[in-house]
């Protein structure tokens, strides 16, 4: 089993740098790929430099996102992807730990670890929960959507995850259409396909800063496209958890009590007003809102998790 990293840019040559050397810092040898969209800060000069060390693509027009992310996973030769975006960047043992589960559950197509959230400055400001038994374990194929459904388990962020080339081209790789969330919508579609993995054991980071991509999209938006993510999970929940989720009509609320609450944060408090309002007034929202943020006390209700390994 081989990896290939994806590292997709534009005009961040700066912590590019930083991504870059968290790949080539592997304690595994892998493919490492840097898909370039169309940036002029010297970002081609640069990953040139390295000669064969790093494989190079360059769009001809700034496509976005999903679009480089594709062009990296087409041309990829590893049985296995690691995403990152250039603000990102990995710990030195991530590739070898990841490697190490999937050997132990081949069944899989897609895996999540911990995340450090740091500043600008490499400085903690969180870091992902730890969920489930052991230091790693799979869920199935057949449980794996209700519990990204309930956030059971956290399927998140592009730094997060890895996942199998062949199952990512089974269903279509990201989506260009979408400009957030394209990540998610293809960790929904590839686990159609088969088994997950989580690992809790904290193996990249996650730069939370102004210039972050998301941070450039409206609070408004960013919650309608999450809604838009958890109806897509909730139509693939398998028949068996029916009885355990709430309807639909009570998720998409919850989702309204989440954002317009990173709305207050932020003190854009007319899009807060917007967005609670719909969803203000359901106790059922609300109720789904404070088990989200209470300790996930459904995991005590119904267990979803394999093995560990």
């Amino acid at each position: 089993m081989k990896f290939s990293v994806v590292i997709t840019t534009y005009n961040r040559l700066n912590l590019l740098k930083r991504a870059i050397n968290s790949a080539l810092e592997q304690a595994i040898e892998c493919e490492i790929i840097v898909v370039d969209d169309c940036s002029t800060d010297g970002t081609e000069e640069y990953v040139k430099s390295f000669g064969d060390r790093l494989t190079y693509y360059r769009t001809t027009s700034n496509q976005g996102h999903a679009a480089t992310m594709n062009i990296g996973v087409q041309n990829a030769q590893g049985d296995w992807i690691k995403p990152i975006d250039d603000d990102d960047y990995l710990a030195p043992n991530c590739l070898e730990e990841m490697t190490k589960v999937i050997t132990l559950h081949p069944e899989s197509v897609i895996l999540s670890c911990q995340a450090a959230q740091v500043d600008i400055n490499e400085v903690e400001i969180s870091r992902t929960r730890k969920t489930g038994p052991g230091t790693a374990f799979y869920i199935s194929q057949e449980d794996v959507h209700y519990g990204m459904l309930l956030e059971l388990v956290p399927f998140g962020t592009t730094i997060q995850v890895a996942f199998r080339r062949d199952a990512f081209l089974e269903c279509g790789g990201w989506d260009t259409n979408l400009t957030s969330c394209d990540d998610i919508d293809s960790w929904v579609r590839i686990t159609d396909l088969g088994d997950a993995i989580f690992i809790n054991k904290c193996l990249v980071f996650r730069t939370v800063w102004s210039g972050g991509y998301d941070q450039k999209i409206p609070i408004q938006k960013r919650c309608d496209t999450n809604i838009l993510m958890k109806e897509k999970i909730y139509a693939r929940v398998n028949k068996k958890h029916k009885n355990f989720i709430p309807d639909i009509s009570n998720i998409r609320r919850y989702m309204n009590l989440h954002w317009g609450m990173i709305a207050v944060k932020q003190k854009q408090f007319l899009t807060a007003l917007n967005i609670l309002l719909p969803a203000a007034f359901y106790p059922q929202a609300w109720l789904i809102f404070l088990e989200a943020i209470f300790s996930r006390k459904k995991l005590k209700k119904k267990q979803i998790y394999g093995s560990r390994f």
